[in-house]
C-alpha cells in the first residue's frame, strides 16, 4: 500500500473522496459543463483531458414534465407508504437537513451548472480529468481530496468494494494554500457541494459527502495549536482521549479553538483510511478549563 503521507512539519488535516458535482435542478440534472468567463464549453480546450460526454440543459416544457413525473411517483411512493404503516410496517425515513430547495446562485444551478469557471491560463483549468463522474472508472477507481496546513492535494487510488483498506494513492494535483482565496458552501438540494475560488478568479464546484471534514480546514487557515501550548489540565485530557483512540505515535492530534471559546481535538487514525471514505476522525470537544463538553452543550462553532 502507498497512503499519502505529509511531509515533515506538516499536519495531515482532512481526507475525503471528491468528484466535479452533478447539477440536481430539472433543467440540468445529471448533467456538468466546464465553462471560460464567457460561458463558454471549454472541456475540448484542457490539455490532457480524453472525450467526455456534452450535454444540452433541457427545455422548459421537458422540465415540466419531468416534474410532472416526479409529482406522480412522490404521490404512489406516499400511498404506498400509508399502506404499508398501516398494515403495521416499521418505515423509518431519512431527512437532508442539510440541502436547501433555494438556490443560491440560479444562472449556476438551474439554467446552467458549470464545475469549472476559468479563464484560459488560470489555476481551474489545471484540475484532473479524474475527478469528472462522465469520465472517470468510478467503479474502479476513486478520487480523495487531502488538506493539510500547507497545501491541497488530488490524488487517485483503487476502489474495491469487497477491500476498502486497500490504497495505492497517485498524486494528480496539488496547489499550495495560499492559491485558494475562498471557500463556499453550495446547499442546494442535497447540500454536499463546496466551491473553490482561487487566487486569479477561476473556482471549481466539488462534491464530497461529509463536506465538514474537509471545508473546516478549508474556508480559514487554521490556527493549530502544539500540546505544549494547552494548560496542563487541557493537555491531559487531549492525551487521556489520544489513548483511548489508540492513537500512534507517527500521529498529532489536531487542536484548534473556537471563537465561542471551545477546543476541537480531532485525531486521524491511519488504521480507518479507505478508499470509500477517506479518513474518519475521532472528535473531542473540551472547554476552557480543559473538561470534556457534552454534546447536547456544543456551540454552533464546534460542529
Amino acid at each position: 500500500m502507498n497512503i499519502w503521507q505529509p511531509e515533515p512539519g506538516e499536519m495531515l488535516l482532512g481526507r475525503a473522496p471528491v468528484t466535479f458535482a452533478t447539477g440536481a435542478a430539472m433543467r440540468v440534472r445529471g448533467m456538468r459543463w466546464f465553462r471560460d468567463t464567457e460561458r463558454n464549453d471549454i472541456q475540448h480546450e484542457l490539455p490532457g483531458w480524453p472525450e467526455g460526454p456534452s450535454f444540452t440543459a433541457r427545455s422548459t416544457g421537458s422540465t415540466v414534465g419531468l416534474k410532472t413525473l416526479k409529482g406522480a411517483a412522490i404521490v404512489v411512493g406516499a400511498t404506498f407508504m400509508a399502506v404499508l404503516s398501516a398494515a403495521g410496517g416499521n418505515i423509518a425515513t431519512a431527512s437532508g437537513d442539510s440541502g436547501s430547495d433555494r438556490p443560491d446562485e440560479p444562472a449556476n444551478e438551474v439554467e446552467d451548472f458549470p464545475v469549472m469557471w476559468a479563464a484560459p491560463g488560470t489555476i481551474a483549468r489545471t484540475l484532473p480529468w479524474q475527478l469528472d463522474p462522465g469520465r472517470a472508472d468510478q467503479k474502479h477507481r476513486r478520487t480523495h481530496a487531502i488538506v493539510t496546513d500547507r497545501r491541497l492535494v488530488i490524488v487517485s487510488l483503487p476502489y474495491d468494494k469487497k477491500n476498502y483498506e486497500a490504497i495505492d494513492d497517485e498524486v494528480l494535483w496539488q496547489c499550495p494554500r495560499t492559491d485558494i482565496s475562498g471557500i463556499e458552501l453550495k446547499d442546494f438540494k442535497d447540500g454536499s457541494d463546496f466551491k473553490v475560488t482561487f487566487v486569479d478568479g477561476s473556482w471549481c464546484r466539488i462534491r464530497t459527502f461529509g463536506r465538514r471534514k474537509l471545508t473546516r480546514y478549508l474556508e480559514h487557515t487554521p490556527n493549530l495549536l502544539p500540546l505544549d501550548s494547552l494548560t496542563p489540565q487541557q493537555r491531559a485530557t487531549v492525551l487521556e482521549f489520544a489513548a483511548k483512540v489508540k492513537m500512534p505515535d507517527s500521529v498529532s492530534p489536531i487542536v484548534t479553538r473556537n471563537t465561542c471559546g471551545h477546543y476541537n481535538v480531532d485525531i486521524l487514525l491511519p488504521r480507518r483510511f479507505t478508499s470509500a471514505f477517506g479518513a474518519s476522525e475521532e472528535s473531542l470537544v473540551m472547554d476552557d478549563e480543559g473538561q470534556e463538553v457534552d454534546p447536547r452543550e456544543y456551540h454552533p462553532e464546534d460542529l
